[in-house]
């Protein structure tokens, strides 16, 4: 795509063309890109139409602005229907072209004129008193000249009234659907010394039928509100975060606007039209990472087979120790060197927008020698001995003179006995964290008078355990649940 600066036309309603002048791209990541481009313009004085070719195809024309030194937008029309054959042999329908034929033994040419009469998942034209079917590897048609209406690139057509004539630059600038952007990470692992080396790449995405050449590029990282797409008031659950995630308080030193963190790439670059491209903005080596592993049960599940349990990854993106820096959300994907030091891959996951100082742990997939059955033992109805009023209304003894009546009835409990027998085939020891969710319903509340290890009640509904579990050997915790209904 040409990036000379043009001239436009300075009078209706004739006008030249101009290529894209100096563009700068703020990308969001939810199908959303301003586009800002100034181009030097000669403005006649009065009101005079222009065209702006080059513009995206995907534009919202609602949200153009124009600025120019005493210039004011008139009118605006956004011409979205492109040059193509298919298009072109549409809009002939009715017209006189001329069939171009050549003699495959000979060379010569022949040409005849016809009418297309139409154009409906083939050609079908008139030559002289005969009807055809026009085969495109027999003849070519040569048109007059290009039909209204048809344009080479978008065009924005915008009719401007001027009172001071003269060049100047002229900013546009819109809205575009079609872009997208989102982070990348590449993060190898090493065990034995406990660090992790991270690198991020921004993975942009242009799909808005346009070329950007030589654009000073903005990512924006978070969704910003967009009245096409509305907003999502259903419930949506997330996934159960695992134990170790913790959001961070410390302030990145990063570029923000508003909410949100800017990521501006250093250089000029040209954003092609259906292409992805990829720029690095992280690369950290030597943060302090662990591996750990993790294990779910849900309320009252009772286990016929040894579960696997997750394997995760922890790390932190804190100033010490850790990534010192805000990660916009993307995937990482986790690799470890084998015996041969050649880096395999072991698993991915994604991420949240995650502030500086947060605590990530990611899983990465399961463990194939670590396992845990969780069994329900026992299920027994017990007393509290504590006595609650669960009722106040009001009683005539008389059939006359009302008076408060209360009703108390001895508080009960289901006492449910749970075993987590954990087994490690691994030749280290290692420690699992065993969750039991459920503990907290609309219907029930639930407490732990007895558990052989010191749980942490991480919520009303989830309690946590640290299991350490030998080398090439097993653990067994055993908790009891009182369920009061």
């Amino acid at each position: 795509m040409a990036t000379a600066q043009g001239v436009l036309a300075t009078a209706v309603p004739a006008a030249a063309q101009s290529a894209q002048g100096d563009i700068s791209l703020t990308i969001y990541n939810n199908d959303l890109a301003l586009v800002q481009d100034v181009r030097q313009m000669t403005l006649p004085v009065g009101r005079a139409r222009h065209e702006f070719p080059d513009v995206s195809a995907a534009i919202r024309p609602e949200t153009v602005t124009l600025n120019a030194a005493g210039t004011g937008i008139v009118e605006q029309n956004f011409d979205y229907d492109l040059l193509t054959p298919a298009k072109l042999m549409d809009k002939a329908v009715g017209q006189t072209v001329t069939l171009v034929t050549t003699n495959p033994a000979t060379g010569a040419e022949t040409r005849e004129s016809a009418t297309i009469l139409a154009n409906n998942g083939g050609t079908i034209v008139r030559v002289g008193d005969r009807i055809e079917v026009l085969d495109g590897r027999s003849a070519r048609v040569v048109f007059p000249s290009l039909p209204a209406g048809l344009r080479a690139s978008p065009t924005l057509s915008v009719t401007l009234d001027t009172t001071t004539p003269g060049a100047r630059p002229v900013s546009l600038s819109y809205l575009s659907r079609g872009f997208g952007w989102k982070a990348d990470y590449v993060a190898l692992f090493d065990e034995t010394a406990g660090k992790i080396d991270v690198q991020g790449w921004v993975t942009l995405t242009n799909n808005s039928g346009t070329t950007f050449d030589r654009a000073k590029v903005l990512l924006v990282a978070g969704a910003v509100g967009n009245a096409r797409q509305g907003y999502d008031l259903g419930y949506r659950r997330p996934a159960p975060p695992l134990p170790g995630n913790r959001p961070g308080t410390q302030s990145a030193g990063r570029e923000s606007l508003g909410d949100f963190y800017v990521y501006p790439i250093a250089t000029r670059t040209t954003v092609a039209n259906a292409q992805q491209k990829q720029v690095s903005f992280l690369d950290v080596g030597g943060a302090a990472a662990t591996r750990g592993y993790h294990f779910r049960n849900d309320w009252l599940g009772n286990q016929t087979e040894p579960q696997s349990v997750d394997s995760v990854l922890r790390f932190s993106t804190a100033r010490e120790a850790g990534l010192g820096d805000a990660l916009p959300a993307g995937t990482v994907r986790v690799y470890m060197r084998d015996a041969r030091e050649q880096p395999q891959f072991i698993g991915e996951n994604a991420i949240d927008h995650t502030p500086m100082g947060s605590a990530l742990a990611l899983k990465t997939g399961e463990a194939f020698d670590v396992k845990v059955l969780a069994s329900v033992e026992k299920r027994e109805r017990i007393a509290s001995g504590e006595w609650e009023r669960t009722a106040r209304y009001r009683v005539t003894t008389d059939g006359k003179t009302p008076v408060e009546a209360t009703v108390e009835r001895e508080v009960t409990f289901w006492r449910t006995t749970m075993t987590y027998r954990v087994t490690n085939a691994k030749a280290s020891p290692i420690t699992v964290d065993v969750v039991q969710a459920g503990l907290d319903n609309w219907w029930h509340d639930t407490r732990v008078p007895s558990e052989t290890i010191k749980g942490e009640q991480r919520s009303q509904d989830e309690r946590v355990w640290q299991v350490p579990v030998p080398a090439n050997g097993e653990a067994v915790l055993t908790v009891q649940f009182d369920t009061r209904y």
